[in-house]
């Protein structure tokens, strides 16, 4: 072989080998002490307990592998090729039979969000942009709670806002109001992003999870839609001042 066929070869390679790195260096690290304590443990003990040594070898020699070459065959099969995180970006429209000044002034009361968003424990609102958010997970196994800001807001237009710095769930999302086709109409447009937490291990079971948000953005919308169309909102309610 050639020196340039040699060289071309080993890029290839080099470059193949590239693609398949789908842990960023922080789980790598993990894995290598985990995978290291493991294979220690197996070692000490391999005399007194056989059976349970051996699973701590294999598993240590499968976590160091794992942290060595930065690829895991799990992320793989979720479809998590690169350390790249995997940003999920959730999006519906939806029509309510009320007007849009009103619409928009109900949601602007962030606190009222949980009304319908069941998901949502609880959103405390701090000041006029700054708000502490606390979401249910599916089937309330835990809840997570994170500090968010408005960074958009064109009366009865729109609303943006974004989790603050240090969040455990990087999140964004923005609400659009534009006049529904039938008089008195609202038509909503709602946009959720999302960063799943844990890095490499979130990013991993984002394709899992992203149904499952998906489905309770959806409900919640319904519920919005619902709640809109049988509630009577008074002034008192959506004063957000």
């Amino acid at each position: 072989m050639t020196n340039l066929a040699l060289q071309r070869t080993t890029m290839y390679h080099g470059a193949e080998t590239q693609e398949q790195i789908n842990l960023n260096w922080p789980e790598r690290y993990v894995s290598i002490a985990a995978g290291v304590k493991l294979a220690f443990s197996g070692l000490t003990h391999i005399f007194n307990s056989p059976f349970t040594s051996i699973l701590k070898l294999g598993a240590g020699g499968y976590l160091l592998n794992r942290g060595i070459t930065g690829h895991c065959e799990l992320y793989t099969k979720l479809g998590k090729t690169t350390t790249e995180p995997i940003n999920v970006n959730i999006r519906s429209s939806f029509t309510v039979n009320k007007p849009r000044e009103e619409v928009y002034n109900f949601w602007r009361k962030l606190d009222n969000l949980p009304l319908f968003m069941k998901h949502l424990e609880s959103v405390e609102v701090l000041d006029e942009k700054r708000s502490h958010w606390v979401l249910k997970l599916p089937t309330n196994v835990a809840s997570v709670s994170w500090d968010a800001e408005i960074v958009k807001d064109e009366p009865n237009e729109m609303i943006g806002w974004s989790s603050l710095p240090g969040s455990i769930i990087d999140n964004a999302g923005k609400v659009r109001f534009k006049d529904g086709i039938e008089p008195g109409s609202t038509l909503v447009d709602v946009v959720v992003s999302y960063e799943p937490p844990a890095g490499g291990v979130g990013t991993g079971i984002a394709h899992i999870l992203n149904p499952i948000f998906k489905n309770m953005v959806d409900e919640d919308v319904r519920n919005f839609k619902q709640y809109m169309d049988i509630e009577d909102v008074t002034p008192s309610i959506v004063n957000h001042n």
